[in-house]
């Protein structure tokens, strides 16, 4: 019988990512990994690519998970889990095994819209059952808040830095999750910790699929942001009201919006409480509030076209 995802309920299932491994306080990364473990009903399997997860979670002989967990390469947790998950089916053909087995990569998005994207494009093409859960914090938060593919325009890291010339990030942000749906998988989701609910139905959706599957989730990172420690679900839950992040899933090519605000809010009370967009507010920046105001509101109308109107 499935267990309900009721908080209730939910609170009695033991934690598969245990306290005491060193993520920085007030991280989104681990709140993201306990609720993705914690929404699964069958046995998993892990690989998880290098990054600010991996090397807090797992130091020398201790590791804070409870589930079999395999350290990848930066570029290479998609293609590991799918050796792994070949040789589960080999196995079962052979009857070595008969259990029920599901499989799952975690990669942060400089190790899933980057370096990683080529073996994650891949093992997608192939067909392999498993799901990919990016954490995305919108930059190389471990090796030192470095720009990635996924950082916003205008945001200030250490390779788009704020200068005399230059304000930030040049460039648009890659939309990954439309990315993985032109791969013509079965299942593509974004969500965000602030809607827990949401984002565990989502993942067992993930999770039922027979083959690949992908969830882009929100990972707040106050280092990065430059904003408080306690902030994360409160940011994230900006970044959806806001639009800026959107909650959706693209289920065997059928789009629909999972969380529409009652009142889509403006863009800046996402921004105002991180550091890394202080200058947008700045006398004479304006037009860099705006621009990415656009961005955001051309996504969102693209995003209510696609989008089915179906339950």
């Amino acid at each position: 019988m499935a267990t309900p995802l009721k908080l209730k309920e939910l609170s009695k299932k033991p934690d598969l990512l245990t306290h005491g491994h060193r993520m920085c306080a007030g991280c989104g990364a681990p709140i993201v990994v306990k609720m993705v473990l914690m929404a699964s009903e069958y046995p998993l399997v892990a690989s998880n690519a290098t990054g600010c997860l991996e090397v807090s979670t797992c130091i020398s002989e201790y590791t804070a998970w409870k589930i079999p967990w395999i350290h990848s390469a930066f570029e290479n947790a998609a293609a590991t889990i799918s050796g792994v998950e070949t040789m589960y089916r080999a196995w079962k053909k052979k009857g070595k095994i008969t259990e029920k087995v599901k499989f799952i990569a975690f990669g942060g998005d400089g190790g899933t819209y980057d370096i990683g994207f080529q073996s994650l494009s891949g093992a997608m093409e192939r067909g392999h059952d498993m799901v990919y859960i990016c954490y995305d914090n919108g930059a190389y938060m471990n090796t030192g808040i470095q720009r990635s593919s996924a950082t916003p325009r205008g945001a200030d890291t250490t390779t788009s830095p704020v200068g005399s010339v230059v304000l930030g990030k040049i460039q648009r942000r890659k939309d990954l999750t439309r990315i993985m749906a032109a791969h013509n998988i079965p299942y593509v989701a974004q969500a965000s910790p602030s809607h827990w609910l949401d984002l565990m139905k989502k993942v067992r959706k993930a999770l039922d699929v027979d083959g690949p599957a992908f969830i882009n989730i929100l990972s707040p990172c106050n280092r990065g942001w430059r904003s408080k420690t306690d902030d994360a679900i409160a940011l994230s839950k900006l970044a959806v009201e806001t639009c800026y992040w959107p909650l959706y899933e693209i289920e065997n090519g059928v789009t629909r919006i999972t969380f529409k605000p009652k009142e889509k809010k403006p863009l800046e009370e996402f921004l105002k409480p991180q550091g890394r967009f202080k200058h947008m507010f700045a006398p004479g920046n304006e037009h860099l509030l705006k621009q990415l105001q656009e961005d955001i509101d051309m996504e969102w109308e693209r995003l209510n076209k696609e989008s089915s109107t179906e339950k």
